[in-house]
């Protein structure tokens, strides 16, 4: 993985230097913008770069073949990588954005171990004790954070796509981009559906319900979407693109029960929020729907009460992890995994991509479902 780790770094490189080019234009506005950049650059260091990496990989494997080489070219078109770098940082900037919205909705207070964007401006407001709610001024200012990430994402995608030769592929590229956007979009909405209505639905409904949640608001946009990406601005064919689809979306899925997983049961040192800071905030998971399928009806109940209490305490939290384990749910997610990391790996088996990209491809597919509790 030694190239998977030099692109992370120069994805961080990249992610730096623009945003200090940024400063300067915030600070022509008002000095009072500098908590943007302070707290855009701070969100933004660290991060596993999965969404910059599958770009990278989709690109490369088909890029790999078009260039003759096979192993990884050792000069690609240094034109076409710089694009493929920049559609990268765009795409990491766009998940810092949905990472600062999502955890308005969830009402979280940390991520990857700092207090989250609307607690941070929160804390700016009451310590300066300024008129107003400090929560009021707090998710105002990060709801705006969150869209201006955004609109710095689509002008870097915008730069990418349009340094592309091939007006096609940059077309075809776009396309992957604005449908990804528009379906995690949709499937944040089904998430927080989920949480609010789904004593609304059938007790039968509600695991087929979850499975969808992640399918729309995590697998197509961390892995799917990237890798058609990557790959459409590398002039993919449609069978191409239809291999990376058929490795991303059950890569995406298997990559989601595991950040699942991680929720409940995950050491806050590893995953950068409390130890069961989704019970707390009610998540309607795949994991929660599956254990309701096998307990029985008084501990329905009780697990239907506890979920959402933003107040448990350490052996409630311990409780319900027991519970959960003793459904035999934890077990099941575990098979899912190792079933959709099985049916990824087989998609890109035979795929017209350069074996040494899908060779980088299964690795990632480890990493990315291994995570330790």
């Amino acid at each position: 993985m030694a190239e998977s780790t030099r692109l992370v770094d120069v994805v961080q490189e990249r992610i730096d230097g623009f945003l200090d080019r940024q400063r300067p234009a915030l600070r022509a506005v008002s000095d009072d913008l500098d908590p943007f950049a302070v707290f855009s650059s701070d969100l933004l260091r660290g991060g596993k770069r999965f969404r910059a990496l599958f770009c990278y990989w989709g690109w490369q494997s088909v890029a790999g073949l078009a260039s003759g080489f096979d192993p990884l070219p050792g000069r690609p078109d240094e034109r076409e990588l710089d694009a493929v770098m920049t559609a990268s940082v765009g795409l990491e900037l766009f998940h810092a954005a949905a990472l600062v919205h999502d955890d308005i909705m969830d009402n979280s207070d940390t991520r990857r171990g700092r207090p989250a964007a609307h607690k941070r401006f929160e804390a700016v407001h009451r310590d300066a004790e300024w008129l107003g709610s400090p929560q009021a001024y707090g998710t105002s200012s990060a709801l705006l954070m969150g869209d201006l990430l955004l609109g710095w994402s689509d002008e870097l995608i915008s730069e990418a796509f349009d340094s592309l030769d091939s007006r096609d592929a940059a077309r075809a590229a776009r396309a992957e981009f604005n449908r990804m956007r528009t379906e995690v979009t949709l499937g944040q909405y089904l998430d927080i559906l989920e949480e609010n209505a789904w004593q609304s639905f059938d007790d039968a409904a509600l695991l087929n319900r979850a499975q969808k949640v992640i399918v729309y608001k995590s697998a197509k946009y961390s892995v799917e979407a990237p890798l058609t990406v990557g790959g459409a601005m590398a002039g993919g064919t449609p069978a191409q693109l239809d291999a990376l689809r058929g490795f991303g979306l059950p890569l995406g899925i298997a990559y989601q029960l595991r950040d699942d997983l991680l929720g409940v049961f995950g050491d806050p040192d590893v995953t950068g929020k409390p130890a069961g800071d989704d019970l707390r905030e009610g998540k309607r998971t795949v994991l929660i729907a599956t254990a309701r399928k096998a307990m029985q009806p008084g501990a329905v109940r009780l697990l239907d009460e506890l979920l959402g209490d933003p107040d448990l305490d350490e052996r409630q939290i311990g409780m319900l992890q027991a519970t959960l384990h003793d459904s035999g749910a934890v077990q099941a997610v575990e098979q899912s995994i190792a079933d959709q990391v099985e049916r990824a790996q087989f998609a890109i088996d035979h795929a017209d991509l350069s074996r040494s990209a899908t060779t980088q491809l299964r690795r990632l597919a480890d990493t990315v479902t291994q995570r330790t509790y």
